[in-house]
């Protein structure tokens, strides 16, 4: 099992819109366990998403239907605006 943590770092104002944006995708288009997060503490504007996959194969399948997915494409259209950096980070869960 691996868990994906996707960070990004919001442009002013834009923190609660992007992670309701990125919740509601991966609600209509994900399947599995998919979590997104906003700032209590810490830096300013962070949205993070979790998402556990039983593979690397499994995160390398879901980024090329993601990929290849026009409605996907649709609603995340303009979300890259929305922030001024980005990481990912994937990590293997012990069992």
């Amino acid at each position: 099992m691996i868990l994906v943590r996707e960070t990004f770092i919001a442009k002013p104002g834009m923190a609660s819109k992007l992670a309701r944006l990125m919740r509601d995708a991966q609600r209509e288009f994900a399947s599995g366990k998919v979590k997104v997060m906003t700032d209590l503490t810490g830096a300013f504007n962070k949205v993070v998403m979790e998402t556990e996959l039983e593979s690397l194969a499994g995160l390398e399948k879901r980024m090329q239907e993601y990929g290849s997915n026009a409605k996907m494409e649709e609603k995340m259209s303009g979300y890259t605006d929305m922030y001024l950096a980005g990481e990912r980070e994937i990590y293997q869960l012990l069992e």
